[in-house]
Protein backbone atom coordinates (compact mmCIF):
# COMPACT_ATOMS: atom_id res chain seq x y z
CA UNK A 1 0.00 0.00 0.00
CA UNK A 2 1.31 3.46 -0.82
CA UNK A 3 1.99 6.18 1.74
CA UNK A 4 -1.31 7.85 2.63
CA UNK A 5 0.20 10.81 4.51
CA UNK A 6 -0.98 14.15 3.13
CA UNK A 7 1.51 16.47 1.44
CA UNK A 8 1.42 19.93 -0.12
CA UNK A 9 0.73 18.24 -3.47
CA UNK A 10 -1.94 15.95 -2.02
CA UNK A 11 -3.55 17.81 0.91
CA UNK A 12 -5.90 16.05 3.28
CA UNK A 13 -6.28 14.40 6.65
CA UNK A 14 -4.84 10.99 7.56
CA UNK A 15 -5.73 9.16 10.79
CA UNK A 16 -4.27 5.84 11.91
CA UNK A 17 -5.00 3.59 14.88
CA UNK A 18 -3.19 0.28 14.33
CA UNK A 19 -4.88 -1.45 17.28
CA UNK A 20 -7.23 -0.62 20.15
CA UNK A 21 -4.34 -0.61 22.61
CA UNK A 22 -2.20 1.85 20.62
CA UNK A 23 -2.74 5.60 20.46
CA UNK A 24 -4.20 7.14 17.34
CA UNK A 25 -2.00 9.38 15.19
CA UNK A 26 -3.00 11.94 12.61
CA UNK A 27 -1.48 14.36 10.15
CA UNK A 28 -3.14 17.07 8.12
CA UNK A 29 -2.02 19.34 5.31
CA UNK A 30 -4.40 21.92 3.86
CA UNK A 31 -4.15 23.57 0.46
CA UNK A 32 -3.99 26.91 2.35
CA UNK A 33 -0.60 25.83 3.75
CA UNK A 34 -1.67 24.88 7.29
CA UNK A 35 -0.21 21.66 8.70
CA UNK A 36 -0.77 19.72 11.92
CA UNK A 37 0.09 16.43 13.57
CA UNK A 38 -1.33 14.75 16.65
CA UNK A 39 -0.70 11.66 18.74
CA UNK A 40 -3.15 10.22 21.23
CA UNK A 41 -6.87 9.72 20.90
CA UNK A 42 -7.90 13.04 22.49
CA UNK A 43 -5.39 15.09 20.48
CA UNK A 44 -6.39 13.36 17.25
CA UNK A 45 -10.04 14.11 18.03
CA UNK A 46 -9.17 17.78 18.50
CA UNK A 47 -7.21 17.84 15.23
CA UNK A 48 -10.18 16.34 13.38
CA UNK A 49 -12.57 18.88 14.90
CA UNK A 50 -10.24 21.73 13.95
CA UNK A 51 -9.86 20.37 10.42
CA UNK A 52 -13.63 20.12 10.02
CA UNK A 53 -14.18 23.63 11.34
CA UNK A 54 -11.33 25.46 9.61
CA UNK A 55 -10.00 23.45 6.68
CA UNK A 56 -11.04 20.73 4.28
CA UNK A 57 -14.64 21.27 3.30
CA UNK A 58 -14.81 24.51 5.33
CA UNK A 59 -12.77 26.19 2.59
CA UNK A 60 -15.16 24.98 -0.06
CA UNK A 61 -18.27 26.02 1.88
CA UNK A 62 -16.88 29.35 3.09
CA UNK A 63 -14.82 30.13 0.03
CA UNK A 64 -11.80 31.19 2.08
CA UNK A 65 -8.29 30.37 0.93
Amino acid sequence: MSNLAPTANTPGLHVSKPSPSEPATASAVCHCGATATAKGDAQVGALIAGWDANHGSAHIEGGSA
